[in-house]
């Protein structure tokens, strides 16, 4: 397979541009929306649980074109990066990040998406870091970028190839968004009644109660201590606002301590430090794994699995009033743990909770499949990409048509050598 290297600058029709310096306003459909390094994702896809607008009558000179790639240029985000999706929505792009719109002529504009997500893209921002921190990488340094870039017929098929895994992954997460809308509005229909009137009779067997009497752990995760020799995972606070993505270098300097932390099925994650945007406030996990959270997480555990998931679906809808209970400034909050032990909320009986946990439950298990598969896809996507670049699967005779087929004998072929189906 015949390779040069371009840069991203050559590859480009501008030498990149900032965007807009403008503040962040509440989400409003007839403003334009907009994009800020927070709701990038560190994979390059899109978190739009916090979304905002920009009114500012410039920003229209700041819209996201099919083609735009654009880049976090500071602090700890530095590297991280979008790939314009037009499925995803019209967006102006914010001041921290820079934007280069791709030629099309000379690249398939796709190829640099993935290749922004590669080990040798990472690499190369790791050479700009100083210690612990990220280094700046302004648009000229971005426009300089080496790019290994194989023939245009080749570049085509990993595209092909690397699509059909990422718009899987991309199917589930919109289904299970789907799901969890319902399941949410399902345990609404519930409470919301008396929720409106505290003044109503609540049936036989419903209460009102506090948290901390359906739970048997309130508590925050532990702090991160890098050890090489530990085999435990750490999530961040992003786990809460980007979908579960693990933190980098976050393994367990103490194993043996934080044990009864590992997530357990339907723990209630709450963020619960904030710096600017909160993001995505609850989140309910839903498998056991030995992972823990960090510091900035509370975790919510049920004493009785009947009450976890009507918990979390009624923490969802009350995302704001949790935000509410918040203490310190504007940029920095923090949730103390006792003002999560006090959230009072209504209780159903326990044969309603029956109810609802039956109707919940085929959804749940959807949910976790598809999150496991999109796990499975996103490791054989970004276990295949290096070879692909690198030659060492050969794409040239790839029949794109028949695509399905060449991708189960190259995840036999990965799965073989690198052992990453465990």
């Amino acid at each position: 397979m015949g390779c040069r290297v371009a840069t991203l600058g050559a590859l480009s029709l501008d030498g990149g541009r900032y965007g807009i310096a403008a503040p962040a306003v509440e989400f409003d459909s007839c403003l334009p929306s907009y994009l800020r390094i927070t709701d990038i994702n560190d994979d390059g896809t899109l978190n739009q649980t916090d979304r905002k607008s920009v009114n500012d009558p410039s920003a229209t000179k700041f819209m996201l074109q099919e083609g735009d790639i654009v880049f976090a240029r500071t602090g700890n985000s530095t590297g991280r990066n979008y790939y314009y999706d037009p499925r995803d929505g019209e967006f102006a792009f914010a001041g921290f990040l820079i934007k280069f719109s791709l030629d099309g002529s000379k690249v398939n504009p796709r190829f640099v998406k993935y290749y922004t997500q590669s080990r040798m893209y990472w690499d190369w921002v790791a050479s700009f870091n100083a210690g612990s921190t990220r280094g700046n990488i302004n648009a000229k340094t971005y426009a300089q970028m080496p790019i290994l870039l194989p023939e245009r017929s080749t570049q085509d098929a990993i595209v092909a190839i690397c699509d059909a895994l990422s718009d899987k992954i991309r199917v589930n997460n919109r289904i299970n968004g789907y799901l969890l809308e319902l399941l949410k509005a399902s345990a609404k229909n519930l409470y919301a009644e008396y929720e409106r009137n505290e003044e109503l009779e609540l049936p036989v067997g419903w209460r009102w109660i506090e948290v901390d009497e359906i739970s048997e752990m309130v508590c925050r995760g532990i702090t991160p201590k890098y050890n090489p020799n530990s085999d435990e995972t750490v999530l961040g606070q992003t786990c809460v606002r980007n979908n579960l993505v693990l933190l980098e270098n976050g393994r367990l300097h103490s194993p043996k301590k934080v044990t009864e932390k590992w997530l357990q099925k339907y723990d209630l994650l709450i963020n619960s430090t904030g710096v600017g945007s909160l993001g995505r406030t609850a989140q309910i996990w839903f498998e056991p794994s030995k992972l823990v959270v960090d510091s900035h997480v509370t975790i919510v555990r049920c004493k009785d699995e009947k009450h976890a998931l009507y918990l979390g679906f009624w923490a969802f809808e009350h995302e704001k009033y949790i935000e509410s209970l918040h203490t310190g400034s504007t940029g920095q909050t923090e949730l103390p743990r006792d003002h999560v032990k006090v959230i009072r909320l209504v209780l159903p009986s326990d044969e309603a909770l029956e109810g609802f946990n039956k109707m919940s439950e085929p959804s749940v298990r959807l949910i976790a499949a598809n999150q496991e598969e999109s796990k499975r896809l996103a490791a054989l996507r970004d276990a295949l990409l290096p070879k692909l670049m690198l030659g060492e699967i050969d794409v040239s005779k790839v029949d794109l048509t028949q695509l399905n087929s060449h991708l189960a004998k190259c995840f036999m072929f990965t799965m073989a050598s690198l052992s990453i189906c465990q």
